[in-house]
């Protein structure tokens, strides 16, 4: 099975897109409308803070109509952040996010931020695992090599 790790190092774009805790909710959703994600991690000195997603703006922004120029991202932040090992395997990382009802883990060690995963990579990735099975199964059955 593959890691958190090997998740993280596939990812064309490994890039982890953050935002301050006092920034308004308004730059939030612009820095994630322009980086094409659905969630920033909120970090305060290289540390993480909390999490804001499209669903805590829709929640409690849009929802309570509130201003997302007068809101700032601690406001509506998730700090509770569920992150994951770069060793967990990614079964793991798919059980969490579905028990948890999350879409987005970090991947942390030893404190240290390594990047983002989502629920999309993570399907990549099985889907990718499977499909290989599936053709190792086949060169089996018929006696090809691969």
């Amino acid at each position: 099975m593959t890691t958190a790790a090997d998740i993280l190092k596939s990812k064309p774009n490994q890039a982890i897109y953050a935002i301050g805790p006092r920034a308004s909710v308004y730059d939030a959703l612009k820095l994630a409308a322009d980086k094409g994600v659905g969630a920033l991690l909120v970090m305060e000195d290289e540390r993480v803070v909390g999490i804001v997603t499209e669903r805590d703006y829709a929640r409690k922004v849009a929802l309570l109509s509130r201003s997302s120029k007068d809101t700032a991202v601690s406001e509506i932040m998730t700090t509770a952040v569920m992150y994951v090992h770069p060793k967990q395997t990614n079964a793991e990382c798919m059980a969490l996010m579905t028990d948890k009802r999350v879409r987005h883990l970090p991947v942390m060690d030893d404190g240290k931020l390594l990047g983002l995963i989502s629920i999309g990579d993570l399907v990549k990735d099985i889907i990718s695992e499977k499909e290989f099975i599936i053709q190792q199964l086949q060169h089996y059955i018929t006696g090809e090599r691969a």
